[in-house]
């Protein structure tokens, strides 16, 4: 049993299955815990997708919880068509997994956040890999939990590259950039695992092929989720040399930030265009709580992140 405590904060498509598969992989943290929200697919889509995934992977005792089903600014939310050519219409590839036994947990997520920062203070680290409105609303109804919570690693964000919904945006910030704002302005301890790195870490078929090769449902099934990735990559001129890794990136380095290169600069996200950018009123503050992944280890993150996965797919 490990020291850290980890949460999720998923809208489970396909990379965020992978972010499952490597936090039960690394013997680094526990996962304790899976929140829901909106983004690659519908929140119950996502929290169910979770289920599956986790019951496949034999991690039936991790609880799943139901985050916001829409941003902090919005009425209902509804999922890109991008969205689905990228992660399928069903978020996972459109691969068909069956029902979970396990069911949502009825205590609402933000609850789940904030009773296990207080459960487990510094040893959380809390992993957000789509909007960040279930965090802010969790900071927002127990301010305490700010102090608390250990760690904030966060798949998001662009600061030295291009955007992938505007020149300036990543699609995660944009879905709720005031609530996203919020967070980056007030979390004790905040690391940036943006476009900037993630797109430096490409899966191909011959990695996939490898999972295949394993001769297990598993390794066919994560297989199958991630080479629709890769496709989608292809067929959308987003990469044609593989997809990004862009999700377990963000897990990897909330248990070894080691594996990038971290700027400290305290960033502020704008609300009119979802821009995540230094923040001018804490520029001159002599601690930096926020932290932008500008290089990452590709070589020794691929290798890691192939070892987890053999273990667990296998």
């Amino acid at each position: 049993m490990a020291r850290k405590k980890m949460i999720l904060d998923l809208d489970t498509g396909v990379d965020d299955a992978l972010a499952i598969a490597y936090a039960l992989a690394t013997p680094d943290a526990d996962l304790i815990g899976i929140a829901a929200s909106y983004g690659n697919t519908l929140v119950d889509t996502a929290a169910e997708n979770s289920l599956k995934l986790l019951e496949l992977l034999g991690a039936t005792d991790v609880p799943v919880y139901r985050g916001f089903s829409h941003s902090s600014t919005t009425d209902g939310f509804e999922t890109m068509e991008i969205s689905m050519d990228i992660h399928g219409k069903n978020g996972i590839g459109d691969v068909e997994l069956a029902a979970a036994a396990r069911p949502v947990e009825t205590t609402p997520a933000v609850d789940f956040m904030i009773e296990s920062a207080h459960a487990y203070q510094d040893n959380l680290i809390i992993v957000p890999t789509g909007p960040l409105t279930n965090l802010a609303a969790a900071m927002q109804k127990d301010p305490e939990i700010i102090d608390l919570i250990g760690n904030i690693t966060l798949m998001g964000g662009a600061l030295t590259v291009p955007g992938n919904v505007t020149p300036y945006t990543e699609a995660n910030i944009n879905q709720d950039p005031e609530a996203a704002d919020y967070v980056y302005k007030h979390a004790k301890h905040l690391v940036m695992v943006g476009l900037d790195v993630t797109m430096q870490t490409l899966l191909t078929k011959k990695e996939t092929q490898e999972w295949r090769d394993l001769g297990t449902e598993k390794g066919r099934v994560f297989a199958d989720i991630f080479d629709y990735y890769i496709e989608a990559y292809d067929r959308l001129d987003i990469d044609k040399r593989g997809a990004a890794l862009h999700d377990p990136l963000a897990v990897g380095v909330a248990v070894d930030p080691k594996l990038v290169t971290l700027l400290p600069i305290n960033m502020m996200v704008t609300h009119e265009d979802g821009r995540t950018i230094g923040d001018p009123e804490r520029a001159l503050d002599p601690v930096k709580t926020d932290f932008a992944a500008v290089e990452v280890d590709t070589a020794d993150y691929l290798d890691r992140f192939m070892n987890y996965t053999n273990q667990i797919l296998g």
